[in-house]
């Protein structure tokens, strides 16, 4: 099994970014929704900040897959296959 877990954590830091940022957009002219952050759109900023991560980590584990794809398999020493286990 060729699972490289940057890929579903790359989607779901990726899909947390999408709604947050979409919030951050939606609630951008909400000046008391932020008083409390200085005025700073604080949804909108960490929802980048987690949407690039999450795209950095899902390219990432798609280049780390097609790498192992490139890789000539490796032999199989037939001595080493013990039968019955």
């Amino acid at each position: 099994m060729n699972l490289d877990l940057r890929i579903p954590m790359g989607l779901m830091f990726t899909l947390v970014g999408v709604i947050l940022t979409a919030f951050g957009a939606a609630t951008n002219s909400n000046q008391a929704l932020y008083a409390r952050c200085l005025g700073i759109n604080a949804n909108l900023w960490w929802g980048l900040v987690l949407l690039v991560f999450g795209l950095t980590m899902f390219l990432m584990g798609r280049r780390g897959q097609k790498r192992m794809a490139e890789l000539p398999p490796e032999p199989v020493d037939p001595t080493a296959v013990r039968r019955g286990h």
